[in-house]
């Protein structure tokens, strides 16, 4: 059942005042990779508002498996397509600020995106910029640490993810 944002706001007000906190919200994420001579290189892409470095994420829609939608988020937001795992490469948590001011928390399932096309053209890329890099140069780049952590164990054995 779909909740209407004054019903998903009412919620959040009530949990708020439960616990003394405002509920996580739920993210998803691509985590889009591929082999080179140099081993296995990460796509990250900047953040339309902050210009981080960060992987393609955002939220899922209605009934979408989550896989899926991290796979869809890496197709618009960085021109990318490729076998998606359905088994998740870690989480974490960060703070999002929203187009409101407010920051909310986030929890992000992290999503392995074996990359078969990279397109020239697409959905937002007048808005962000793409970048291969390895996984020490990736770790390197991103602020989260628990993201970078994810990184560097997934670089270290990419087919344990199906």
């Amino acid at each position: 059942m779909l909740m209407r944002p004054a019903a998903q706001n009412h919620v959040a007000e009530r949990v708020q005042r439960l616990f003394g906190t405002v509920p996580c919200r739920l993210q998803v994420a691509a985590l889009p990779w591929r082999e080179s001579d140099h081993g296995v290189e990460i796509m990250l892409i900047t953040s339309r508002d902050t210009r981080r470095w960060v992987l393609p994420k955002g939220w899922p829609e209605a009934r979408e498996p989550l896989c899926e939608a991290a796979a869809r988020e890496a197709g618009e937001e960085a021109g990318l397509r490729g076998a998606i795992s359905h088994f998740e490469a870690g989480r974490y948590f960060y703070g999002k600020v929203l187009a409101s001011g407010e920051e909310v928390p986030c929890e992000v399932l992290v999503f392995p995106l074996k990359v078969g096309h990279v397109a020239d053209r697409w959905k937002e890329r007048h808005a962000r910029t793409r970048k291969w890099a390895g996984s020490a140069e990736a770790v390197g780049m991103v602020n989260e640490p628990d993201l970078c952590e994810i990184i560097s164990n997934f670089c270290a054995d990419p087919y344990k993810f199906p």
